[in-house]
């Protein structure tokens, strides 16, 4: 009976929310729109109040989130009290004025499901689609007003949460899990696979986590154990919309937790500085890149390290470019050991970035590291990673709804 209930109550809400979409089509005509909600102990009444021309007046994204989207989400962008609103929210449902959940997810994700509906992103079919009711750019309006609601300052746009490379280390600060591998795809037998935990403390910090295990060959046998374990620190220093940049410094300590008699590490405790920069560009397209240098603690052992790293790539996407996102992406690495005589060893990883759910909180990405000079004892590797971000719900969330 409960279910029936609560089956009941979402179908009003959606039949509700549609008379609202249709109210947006036919112009707003004057007066009061009311709404009862049937087979309750009280009905709602939701006004629309006209001004004194023919039509509501909708030019900026506060009128239009007034218009369409208070009924549901408050006039505070909180949400409306179940009382007023006639359903009980989700857990997804949505706190504009969070900053930690309102700023992570890039505009394109708000504005697939506010064009198609909360199903298009496996949320709730009580969020309904608007794609009739307002222009592409009445909605664009509206992203622009909600993102006003985050008031807290220094809280970097999802819109530079760009596809994760391979290699490159990201600008933008995150939480997700990460598992990734790379394996010798020719010459001897060898890889590691590796498990990154990372999370975002405030507007700008971020800490990780990262567990290797091993595998290498040496005199005709293959071994294998947990690698040097890295404890890290990345932390946003700059970020602008309006130059679609954002900058990064970071730094990793790693434990000699390996084991050199099997050739998996523990030479020395290395110390890793870098910096991270992000760049939107046109038609989709984005450009990432990162510095450092690592510095062992017992240089005798293990040598000191210059490395650079850069990504360019596009994201592309069905149902206008509000579908599922794939990434196609290129990686130029360069690294060189800070010794006299060493050269600078140069690689190339194409790559695609594939979403797995409907949600696109699930992610698989697959390429191949080709060395481009220096070959001697250097094997292509088969590269891959799965990455959850955890924020946006569990393993089992997000598929199909």
């Amino acid at each position: 009976m409960m279910h029936s209930n609560r089956a009941q109550r979402a179908a009003r809400t959606r039949k509700r929310l549609s008379l609202i979409a249709g109210v947006l089509v036919a112009g707003f005509a004057p007066g009061v729109v009311s709404l009862a909600m049937q087979g309750g102990a009280q009905s709602q009444d939701v006004a629309v109040s006209a001004p004194s021309s023919s039509k509501l007046k909708l030019d900026t994204g506060e009128e239009i989130y007034r218009a369409a989207c208070v009924a549901c989400h408050g006039p505070d962008g909180k949400g409306q009290p179940q009382r007023l609103a006639g359903f009980e929210p989700p857990p997804t449902f949505p706190d504009f004025t969070d900053c930690p959940t309102s700023t992570t997810e890039p505009d394109l994700q708000w504005r697939a499901i506010i064009t198609h509906g909360g199903p298009v992103r496996a949320f709730s079919q009580i969020m309904p689609s608007f794609k009739d009711a307002l222009t592409p750019e009445q909605i664009g309006k509206v992203i622009g007003h909600l993102r006003t609601l985050c008031t807290e300052k220094g809280w970097p746009r999802g819109n530079f949460n760009l596809p994760r490379p391979l290699v490159t280390e990201k600008a933008y600060p995150e939480s997700e899990w990460v598992v990734s591998g790379a394996f010798n795809a020719s010459g001897a037998p060898g890889g590691a696979s590796e498990v990154v935990y990372e999370r975002r403390f405030g507007a700008s910090g971020m800490v990780e986590l990262i567990v290797p295990y091993e595998y290498a060959h040496a005199s005709g046998r293959t071994r294998s154990s947990f690698g040097d374990v890295a404890l890290g620190y990345k932390h946003k220093v700059f970020d602008s919309l309006d130059q679609g940049s954002i900058f990064s410094l970071g730094g990793e300590l790693i434990f000699p937790t390996g084991n050199r008699a099997f050739g998996t590490g523990g030479d020395s405790t290395v110390f890793e500085a870098y910096a991270a920069y992000g760049q939107l560009l046109p038609r989709e397209s984005f450009f990432q890149m990162q510095t450092g240098v690592e510095l062992p603690a017992r240089p005798g052992r293990k040598a000191r390290e210059y490395f650079w790293r850069a990504a360019i790539g596009k994201s592309v996407a069905s149902q206008g470019g509000l579908g599922r996102r794939w990434s196609p992406m290129a990686e130029l690495l360069a690294a060189r050991e800070l010794t006299g005589g060493a050269r600078t060893h140069w690689d190339v990883v194409p790559q695609v970035q594939i979403p797995i759910n409907k949600r696109m909180h699930i992610f698989a990405n697959v390429g191949v590291r080709i060395p481009l000079n220096h070959t001697a004892g250097r094997s292509q590797q088969f590269l891959f990673y799965v990455l959850w971000d955890y924020g946006d719900g569990t393993l089992k969330d997000g598929w199909q709804k």
